[in-house]
């Protein structure tokens, strides 16, 4: 059966954005080391990879000013560029 584009879904999805934060997307609940729930108003949100972020656990886009860069790891059977 095919869904309707009009009803919301429950699913959802974690977004690796390359030089930038990990997007959440969807019903997650965020939490501290300690187990302690991280206030969340939104459905989808960014968090802070560069560890820069005034407001972390969330991004501010500091890492734009940075220069933060990240590295995915080869494909298996590929050789990485040195």
């Amino acid at each position: 059966m095919k869904q309707d584009p009009q009803e919301t879904s429950n699913d959802g999805a974690i977004v690796i954005c390359p030089d930038g934060p990990i997007l959440v997307r969807g019903e997650f609940e965020i939490v501290t080391p300690s187990g302690a729930a991280v206030p969340r108003t939104r459905k989808t949100v960014a968090l802070c990879r560069c560890g820069a972020s005034a407001i972390k656990p969330y991004c501010d886009g500091t890492h734009k000013l940075i220069g933060f860069r990240t590295e995915f790891p080869a494909t298996p059977g590929t050789k990485q560029a040195t």
